[in-house]
């Protein structure tokens, strides 16, 4: 196990070495950004952060003020700086919000990518084809990610578009036991690490809606690597997290394999804590579902039933709230701040990311 992971990393290593010298795949090319403005006194502190909040019954709470609110940054409260409530339903040009519907062909077998694109199909045209927010679709396939240009509200023109793809031949197959792992495993980062590059070049949140299994969490009791590896590894979690939070992206996981091992299904549990240093770093704190929650999207893997769960993802694109505070300067470089948020009434539920790597 410990040389196959050598192997592992040096793969990775790109990821957060050389990020963004590779072209990426046709049509995920991020457009030429402005540079961003960094403060003379030092990086830009302002943390933004989208917040679902829901009752009991997990229904949206709107009307909320900024008072009832309190950010807390490793448990300290901070002084918020910005607020507003977002009804999903009246997205502007002045309030963006988009919705990326991921079909991956990677990490999936071709039958359950298959149900995959009848389920979201049977999404897309619901209500006449009239989608509730700006939407598009990627492809997700061993050659890279195809994405088409900007979105629609359009569900039929997108379910034709649907049809459309091909997915070809597979070259990483799961018979190929620990090495076609690790090649899924990076090729779902790589993927990752682009779509954060490209949404980064659009305003406003972005919920990305990830129809898979997953890509294998590549640890175990047995698993060892030097303090070198570590610290690679640890700078990928951190690039990934910060890349992610910047273009403020969401993610969503939704496993097409539905009912099934419930011990798999929850073994990503055991990576969701915040990676605070190397010594700490593991493959599995990249996993697809445990992005998802410290992202502040959710993870649907006990459902047969993708349409519903897709229709329940982009709900929480219906109303929100946006909150934003300044960064205490860190100690060192990448230090992991976590992050939690109240409200202060009564059987009320804040979802948010789970924390965030800050700078000196």
């Amino acid at each position: 196990m410990g040389r196959f992971l050598r192997l592992f990393l040096i793969l990775l290593l790109p990821l957060c070495t050389v990020s963004g010298q590779d072209a990426p795949p046709p049509q995920l090319q991020p457009r030429t950004a402005e540079p961003e403005k960094v403060p003379s006194n030092g990086p830009d502190r302002r943390i933004t952060l989208d917040v679902q909040v829901t009752n009991k019954s997990g229904e949206p709470v709107r009307g909320l003020q900024k008072e009832d609110f309190t950010v807390l940054d490793g448990k300290l409260p901070q002084n918020i700086n910005s607020f507003q409530a977002v009804d999903g339903a009246s997205a502007t040009p002045e309030l963006p919000l988009q919705v990326v519907l991921v079909v991956d062909a990677v990490n999936a077998s071709f039958q359950a990518v298959s149900n995959e694109r009848n389920e979201l199909k049977k999404f897309l045209l619901q209500n006449g084809g009239k989608l509730p927010q700006p939407m598009s679709l990627i492809m997700f396939t061993d050659t890279g990610a195809q994405m088409q240009n900007g979105s629609s509200r359009d569900g039929n023109f997108l379910a034709d578009l649907l049809d459309k793809y091909e997915l070809g031949l597979r070259t990483s197959r799961r018979s190929q036991g620990i090495y076609g792992a690790a090649e899924r495993f990076t090729l779902s980062l790589k993927t990752i690490d682009q779509l954060a590059a490209y949404e980064a070049t659009r305003p406003g949140r972005k919920l990305v809606i990830w129809i898979s299994p997953g890509w294998p969490l590549l640890s175990g009791p047995r698993t060892y690597i030097s303090g070198k590896e570590e610290q690679q590894l640890f700078d990928s979690i951190a690039a990934a997290s910060t890349a992610l939070r910047q273009a403020r992206v969401t993610i969503y996981s939704v496993d097409p394999l539905g009912l099934g091992d419930f011990r798999r299904a929850v073994y990503y549990e055991e990576f969701l804590k915040g990676v605070s240093s190397p010594s700490h770093s593991m493959p599995g704190n990249l996993g697809l579902p445990v992005l998802a929650v410290q992202t502040g999207g959710r993870v649907l893997n006990l459902t047969n039933d993708i349409t519903t769960a897709v229709a329940e993802c982009v709900a929480d694109a219906n109303s929100f709230y946006v909150l934003s505070f300044d960064s205490p300067r860190a100690d060192k470089p990448n230090e992991y701040h976590s992050l939690a948020i109240t409200v202060d009434k009564p059987g009320i539920t804040a979802r948010t990311r789970t924390g965030y790597y800050a700078q000196p």
